[in-house]
């Protein structure tokens, strides 16, 4: 019988990227490039947009409700796409007012957003999650725990079992017991 193909989330899922992640402040951030090249690698099909808006002086790639912006990409991959929208903001992840916001803020938005879309495929949501591990890892590392409690559990029974008589014998060893 043939072996059923893995979904697009089953397959990203399981890519461990912790090694590809970077630290800013208490949040885990997975770098885009990298993000990129993981689901490329996986499917060399898949595609991403970078939404955009039609204004007076040509299309621009953010929507404002004109006191804050925000970016929408999409990921596609196998025919679906997974689209996320992501306000732009700035180092401390707070919005930036609109007459602030930089169109280096907005790239940034936007490769922060497409990691996001990427997430919803499978690729790092562990992240997200607050997770260190992805799925399948985890449940190794979990099965892996439990089968050492088990052993130390035993370990501990067999330690009661002798505690009396070496506590016994230890006693008898201190001079004017």
């Amino acid at each position: 019988m043939a072996e059923k193909e893995k979904s697009v989330f089953e397959t990203l899922n399981k890519i461990n990227v912790n090694d590809k992640t970077d630290k800013k402040g208490n949040l885990t951030y997975l770098s885009w490039a990298w993000a990129w090249g993981e689901v490329k690698k996986a499917f060399p099909d898949a595609t991403y947009t970078i939404y955009e808006r039609d204004t007076q002086w040509g299309p621009v790639n953010y929507f404002t409700d004109g006191k804050t912006c925000w970016v929408k990409t999409g990921l596609t991959i196998n025919g679906q796409e997974h689209v996320e929208m992501l306000p732009v903001m700035d180092f401390s992840n707070k919005s930036i007012p609109l007459e602030r916001v930089t169109s280096s803020d907005v790239n940034k938005a936007i490769q922060r957003s497409m990691t996001k879309a990427a997430a919803r495929h499978g690729l790092g949501l562990y992240i997200y999650a607050g997770e260190d591990l992805p799925e399948d890892e985890a449940e190794i590392l979990r099965k892996k725990n439990e089968q050492q409690d088990v052993e130390l559990k035993k370990i501990d029974a067999k330690l009661e079992k002798k505690k009396p008589a070496a506590m016994a014998e230890t006693v008898s060893q201190v001079p004017g017991w």
